[in-house]
């Protein structure tokens, strides 16, 4: 991701300016850091949550695409409204899988009456991808379930509890990312689904993130990038 990232902004014009990685974190420093107008963190699901509080803190406005690390999401919201710092994350960046979540909640809120139908979720990674479910996963079930009342939770496995929203995740290279949604009854099945041709999408949406956050404060997301909200 960093190199297709760093191949897109500099095509777009802009100067990659310091890159961090497990090699160099001691240039993980105010000082350096002043260089930049915003900073793409895309890294592990371990030291996500340290190095968006280093860049808030560093008065830098950060974009993170990382995921597996959500769970302290809350804390990072907070400290970027204490420090009235710029903070955005995505589970993913591409446009085309942000407007498949608008698709999927649409679809969702649409199916919430028609108990006959049972819904599932499936996704498929390359092998290096470090969670499972998906970020992405995770974002589409939560759509589901704010909209679905009968699905209570999801679960990472299959499942024959008709309150469980089963995800049913894959690791085979050199997928970069599939994801899909299906409605199965008796009569017919409805699927929606996104499959990513390379690594490209989520490279350009994160640039164009930072695009987006560069001279703002606040919280922000994909879909204000986009004009979804």
């Amino acid at each position: 991701m960093g190199k297709s990232i760093e191949e897109i902004a500099v095509a777009k014009g802009h100067t990659i300016v310091l890159k961090i990685d497990e090699n160099n974190t001691n240039d993980f420093t105010k000082e350096n850091m002043k260089k930049a107008n915003v900073a793409i963190e895309f890294t592990h699901p371990g030291s996500a949550f340290d190095n968006i509080s280093k860049c808030i803190e560093f008065g830098v406005p950060v974009v993170s695409g990382t995921t597996g690390w959500t769970e302290k999401l809350d804390a990072v919201w907070k400290k970027c409204r204490d420090e009235n710092g710029s903070f955005l994350y995505a589970s993913n960046f591409s446009v085309g899988v942000n407007i498949f979540f608008e698709v999927n909640k649409r679809l969702a809120s649409l199916m919430e009456s028609h108990k006959e139908y049972d819904v599932t979720l499936e996704e498929i990674h390359h092998t290096q991808k470090k969670d499972s479910p998906s970020g992405t996963a995770i974002t589409l079930a939560e759509e589901i379930l704010e909209r679905i009342a009968r699905k209570k939770n999801w679960v990472n496995h299959l499942t024959d509890n008709a309150s469980e929203l089963e995800i049913l995740s894959e690791r085979i290279d050199p997928a970069p990312g599939t994801h899909k949604v299906k409605y199965s009854s008796a009569i017919d099945d409805i699927e929606i689904i996104h499959t990513a041709h390379s690594r490209k999408g989520f490279a350009s949406g994160a640039v164009l993130a930072a695009e987006f956050l560069a001279n703002k404060k606040g919280i922000f997301t994909m879909q204000d990038v986009l004009g979804l909200s």
